[in-house]
C-alpha cells in the first residue's frame, strides 16, 4: 500500500501555507480574532487573555490595540514563522509537516499483529487480580524497534495486487508509519467494557445467550461511538483551543525517537544529550527504582507513619491513612501512587490541577470530616473511604438475602433485611456525580455556545491555526463513512437488544445513544482543555434505574450504550487530534482506528470464551491462579443494586441518602456564580474556576484516597507551575518527554515484577519495611469507630 499524499512535496513550514497575509501588527481584524478562542480560555498565555477579553466582551471593538505578546506573535507569522499560540502545543508539535509515507504494507502488519497481542493479553489477565495490563507504550516501543529491523532487512520490492501498488520495504521506519501502529494498538489493547457484562452474565447470573449475542454486544459497544466522533471532528479536534494535554505527552515521545539532526542546548540539564537519550535515562531510572517501594520497602508506597505508631486507633487510620483514610500527612515515595489514579500530573494545565485540588480539600477532606464526624449517614458505624456497599450491622452487603432465582427484588426479604449504607466520601462522591453532570452542561452553555454554533456554521478550512492549515492537503474522511458506520452500529445494536431476552427496551436503548451523543460534546470540551474525563457511569445507573427498575441485565447495557458510547466517542477523537497533530491523512486514521477496533471486538470475545471454558474455577475466589475476576464482580453487584435494588430505595425523599439530590442545583448554580463573580473581578484568581473539574475532578475517590489526589497535586504544581514558569526552556523542551519516561519505566517495572515474582510465587523479603504495611486498620480496612453489637443494628426502623 502507499499513501495517496497529495500538495507539497518535501518540508511544509507556516510560511508556505499562510492562506492570506496577516493584519498590520498592531491591530487584530475579524478572521484573527476568530484564530483565538474567548477570554474564557485558560491555557492562552496571561497577556493574550487579557487581549482577547478586551474585543471579545464587544462585537464592535474587534480593532482593538493588543498586548506585546500577540503583536510579537503576528510579526512572526509575517515572517513565515506561524506557530500555535499556545505553549503546550508549540513545545510538542512541529509547526511543519513532512512528506513520508504512513499507510504502508509495514505499518498495516505490525498494527494488526500488535493489536491482535494487546487484545488476547489484557483481555486474559484482566480476569486475575490484581490485574495486569500491557499498555500502549510497550506497542511503542516494540513498533519501533521491529519497524526499525524491517527497514534494515526486507528487500526493497514493488508488487501490485489488483491494481494496489505497496511496497514490501518503503523506506527507513518513519515517525507517520509509527504513529499508525501506536492508534491502532490505542484501539485495541483496552479491554471492552462490554466484557464486564458477559463475565457477569455467565459467571455471576449463570445466563449465556451464545458467541453472537456476545459479538455483536462487544462490536456495537465499541463502535457506536465513531459516529458521534466523526460529528463532533469541527468541534474538538480542528480547533487549536481543543489541546487534548495527554496527546501532547506522545506526539513528543514519537518525534523524539525519530529525531536525526536535533540541536543540543547545553543551558539546560539534560539539554546537551538527544532527547531520546534524556527519556532512555529516565526510563532506566524510573524502571530501576520501582523495585524499591514496589516489592523491596513496601512501605515507602504508602507513608503514612501516623497509623504505624497507633496502627488500631480507628480515628487515626481514618484520618491519616492512605488506603481508607482521608491522608492528612500525604507522603509517598512511589510514582504509581501518584499517577496511578489520576494519570500523570506533568500533563494537565496547572489551572486543572489547582481546581482539582480545591475541589479534593474541600469535599473529600473538611467536606468528609464534617460529615463523617458530625454523625451524618451513620458514620460511626462505617469506614470513612472505601468502595464497599454495606448493611445496617456493618458487614458487607449480602445480595443473596434480598434476589429471588429469577434475579429480581423479593420486597418481603429486603424490608426484613436492611437497607444499603455507603462509607461517606462514597456518598460524596455520589452527590457530586450529580452536581457535575449539571455543573458541564451549564458551563458549555455559558462559556462556549457561540463557539459551538459559529463552529457548526464553518467549513474545513475557515480561520484555523497552522496545525489545521497543514491539514488542509489531506482529503477529508467524508461525514458519510462515519454516518453509514454510525447506522449500521445503530442496527446491530436493535438486533442485539431485541433478537435476545434481555429485557432492554428499544426506547430505552435510542435514549442512552441520545444522551451520550449529546453529552460528548461538553465532556470532550472539558477534557480537550484540561485532560480530565468526567464520566457518565453513575448518572447513566441512576437514569436507568428509575426508567426500568428491577431488571439488572437491562441496566448493564443501558450502562454500557449511553456511557461508553461516549468515552469511546472521546477517544476516538483524541486519537484524531494526535493524528492531526502528526499530521496522518485523516482517511488512513480512519481506516486504521476501525479496522483495529474491530479486530480487537473478535479477539476479546474469542479470550474470554477461552478463559471461560478452560480455566478451571475461574472467577471465583478460591481460583488458584488468582483468576477471580475482581473487575466483573464490582460489575455485578453495581447491576445488582442500581438495576435491583434501584436508586429510588437509596436517594428518593425519605430514604437514607436523599439529601444528595441537591447536587443537581448546586451543579448548575455554580458555574454561574463563577461567571459573573469574574464578570466584576477579571483580574483575580476566580477566573480560573471551573465548576465540572472542582466538583468532579475528585471522581475517582474512592477507591482512590486524598493521598493520590494530593501527591499528584503537588509534582503538578512544581512541573507545570514553578518550572514552567522559571525555567521554560527545560519544560518545553524535556518535561513531556520526563513525564512520559516515568510512566513507560513503572510499567515495564510491573509488568517484571508480575510475570517474574507475582507468577512464581516470589514473595517480598520479610523485614519490618514490609512486614508493617498489613498491620494496620488502614491496611485491613476495619478502621471503624464503632462496631455494632452482636444481635443489634443502627440506621432507620422502617426503608
Amino acid at each position: 500500500m502507499t499513501s495517496n499524499f497529495k500538495g507539497l512535496v518535501g518540508k511544509v513550514t507556516g510560511r508556505e501555507t499562510q492562506a492570506s497575509a496577516p493584519a498590520p501588527a498592531t491591530e487584530v481584524t475579524g478572521p484573527e480574532i476568530r484564530h483565538r478562542p474567548n477570554s474564557w480560555d485558560l491555557n492562552l498565555p496571561e497577556a493574550e487573555v487579557r487581549s482577547v477579553s478586551s474585543i471579545s466582551t464587544d462585537e464592535e471593538k474587534k480593532g482593538a490595540v493588543i498586548q506585546k505578546e500577540f503583536v510579537e506573535e503576528n510579526e512572526k507569522a509575517k515572517e513565515g514563522e506561524e506557530d500555535s499560540p499556545y505553549e503546550e502545543v508549540r513545545a510538542a508539535v512541529p509547526n511543519y509537516d513532512e512528506e513520508m509515507p504512513a499507510n504502508t504494507i509495514r505499518a498495516w502488519t505490525l498494527g494488526i499483529l500488535l493489536s491482535i497481542f494487546g487484545a488476547a493479553v489484557n483481555t486474559l489477565f484482566s480476569l486475575r487480580n490484581p490485574a495486569i495490563s500491557v499498555g500502549v507504550i510497550v506497542a511503542q516501543l516494540v513498533a519501533w524497534a521491529i519497524g526499525s529491523a524491517w527497514a534494515k532487512v526486507l528487500p526493497n520490492r514493488q508488487f501490485n495486487t489488483f491494481g494496489l501498488k505497496w511496497n514490501l520495504n518503503p523506506g527507513p521506519f518513519n515517525v507517520k508509519e509509527h504513529s499508525v501502529v501506536v492508534v491502532m494498538a490505542g484501539v485495541s489493547f483496552g479491554t471492552a467494557y462490554a466484557t464486564d457484562i458477559i463475565l457477569a452474565q455467565v459467571a455471576f447470573y449463570k445466563q449465556n445467550f451464545g458467541l453472537g449475542f456476545q459479538l455483536l454486544l462487544v462490536i456495537t459497544t465499541q463502535s457506536l461511538g465513531y459516529g458521534i466522533a466523526g460529528m463532533l471532528r469541527k468541534f474538538l479536534v480542528y480547533p487549536a483551543a481543543m489541546i487534548w494535554p495527554s496527546n501532547l505527552v506522545s506526539v513528543t515521545l514519537m518525534h523524539a525517537m525519530h529525531e536525526k539532526n536535533e540541536e543540543p542546548d547545553p543551558t539546560i540539564i539534560g539539554g546537551s544529550m538527544s532527547r531520546y537519550k534524556w527519556f532512555g535515562l529516565i526510563f532506566l531510572g524510573s524502571f530501576v527504582y520501582y523495585f524499591i517501594p514496589g516489592f523491596l520497602a513496601q512501605f515507602m508506597s504508602i507513608f503514612a507513619f501516623m497509623t504505624w505508631i497507633y496502627p488500631q486507633r480507628p480515628v487515626i487510620n481514618q484520618l491519616f491513612g492512605g488506603t481508607t483514610g482521608l491522608s492528612l500527612i500525604p507522603i509517598t515515595f512511589d510514582w504509581s501512587q501518584i499517577a496511578g489514579f489520576v494519570g500523570n500530573p506533568m500533563i494537565p494545565p496547572w489551572h486543572a490541577i489547582a481546581n482539582t485540588l480545591v475541589g479534593v480539600f474541600l469535599f473529600y477532606i473538611v467536606g468528609a470530616i464534617s460529615l463523617h464526624y458530625g454523625g451524618a449517614w451513620y458514620g460511626k458505624y462505617l469506614p470513612i473511604s472505601d468502595s464497599g456497599i454495606y448493611d445496617n450491622t456493618g458487614l458487607n452487603y449480602n445480595i443473596t438475602k434480598v434476589v429471588t432465582e429469577n434475579l429480581t427484588l423479593n420486597e418481603a426479604a429486603y424490608q426484613a433485611y436492611s437497607p444499603l449504607f455507603l462509607s461517606t466520601t462514597f456518598a460524596i462522591s455520589y452527590g457530586l456525580s450529580f452536581a457535575t453532570i449539571a455543573s458541564l452542561v451549564v458551563y458549555t452553555w455559558i462559556h462556549y455556545r457561540h463557539q459551538i454554533i459559529s463552529q457548526f456554521k464553518k467549513s474545513r478550512g475557515e480561520d484555523h491555526d497552522i496545525h489545521m492549515k497543514l491539514m488542509l492537503k489531506y482529503p477529508e474522511t467524508p461525514t458519510w463513512w462515519y454516518m453509514g458506520l454510525f447506522v449500521i452500529m445503530i442496527g446491530l445494536s436493535f438486533v442485539t437488544i431485541l433478537h435476545w431476552p434481555t429485557e432492554f427496551t428499544w426506547w430505552a436503548f435510542l435514549f442512552a445513544v441520545a444522551f451520550s451523543t449529546i453529552m460528548t460534546l461538553p465532556i470532550g470540551i472539558v477534557q480537550a482543555i484540561t485532560n480530565q474525563q468526567i464520566g457518565l457511569n453513575v448518572i447513566t445507573e441512576f437514569i436507568m434505574g428509575y426508567m426500568q427498575p428491577g431488571k439488572p441485565l437491562a441496566l448493564m447495557m443501558f450502562k454500557t450504550y449511553g456511557y461508553i458510547t461516549a468515552s469511546q466517542a472521546l477517544g476516538f477523537v483524541g486519537d484524531l487530534k494526535f493524528g492531526h497533530y502528526m499530521k496522518i491523512p485523516p482517511r488512513t486514521m480512519f481506516t486504521a482506528q476501525v479496522v483495529a477496533t474491530t479486530i480487537s471486538c473478535f479477539v476479546q470475545v474469542l479470550v474470554l470464551n477461552f478463559a471461560l471454558t478452560n480455566i478451571k474455577e475461574v472467577c471465583t475466589i478460591t481460583q488458584p491462579q488468582h483468576f477471580t475476576c475482581p473487575g466483573a464482580k464490582v460489575f455485578f453487584s453495581a447491576s445488582v443494586i442500581w438495576g435491583l435494588l434501584g436508586p429510588q430505595r437509596i436517594f428518593s425523599p425519605g430514604q437514607v441518602y436523599s439529601a444528595l439530590l441537591i447536587g443537581f442545583p448546586i451543579g448548575a448554580a455554580l458555574p454561574v456564580i463563577f461567571y459573573y463573580a469574574t464578570k466584576k473581578w477579571p483580574r483575580s484568581s476566580i477566573k480560573y474556576a471551573m465548576a465540572p473539574i472542582i466538583l468532579g475532578g475528585g471522581g475517582s475517590i474512592p477507591p482512590a484516597s486524598p493521598l493520590n489526589y494530593l501527591t499528584w497535586g503537588v509534582v503538578g504544581f512544581v512541573f507545570q507551575k514553578v518550572i514552567r514558569t522559571r525555567n521554560f526552556r527545560w519544560w518545553s523542551r524535556l518535561n513531556y518527554l520526563t513525564a512520559s519516561g516515568l510512566d513507560t519505566g513503572l510499567a515495564i517495572s510491573t509488568l517484571f515484577i508480575f510475570f517474574v515474582f507475582t507468577m512464581n510465587n516470589i514473595e517480598a523479603p520479610k523485614w519490618w519495611g514490609n512486614d508493617v504495611v498489613p498491620t494496620t486498620m488502614d491496611q485491613m480496612q476495619t478502621a471503624i469507630q464503632v462496631k455494632v453489637p452482636k444481635g443489634e443494628t443502627f440506621g432507620p426502623k422502617t426503608w
